[in-house]
């Protein structure tokens, strides 16, 4: 019963700010965050954010410089913190992990609404 979920989407205004989390919870040996993606409408997903086991990240070119990823592993919680937003930003937001509990699977989260409109 092991499972990744999103929150901390919903509607802002250009320019505006939002910070999505992404909790894993059950019976947990270990997670790895992987990263953050997102999908628009009519549009194949995408990577926003890479996290990786040292802490280290990479963002692709579009949100460079407005996103953060980080996590708390003491709280199994993935983070994306998403300033200057645009409305290009608009999409579904997904979170991934491999967790180990105690064989290790790849788990995506439920996915968590972004709309950036005026």
């Amino acid at each position: 019963q092991v499972q990744l979920v999103e929150s901390g989407g919903g509607l802002v205004q250009p320019g505006g700010s939002l910070r999505l989390s992404c909790a894993a919870s059950g019976r947990i040996f270990s997670v790895v965050f992987l990263g953050w993606y997102r999908q628009a409408p009519e549009k194949e997903r995408e990577l926003v954010a890479t996290i990786t086991r040292s802490g280290s990240s990479n963002y692709a070119d579009s949100v460079k410089g407005r996103f953060t990823i980080s996590r708390d592993n003491a709280k199994n919680t993935l983070y994306l913190q998403m300033n200057s937003l645009k409305p290009e930003d608009t999409a579904v937001y997904y979170c991934n992990a491999d967790i180990r509990s105690p064989l290790q699977r790849n788990y995506w989260g439920q996915g968590t609404q972004v709309t950036v409109s005026s």
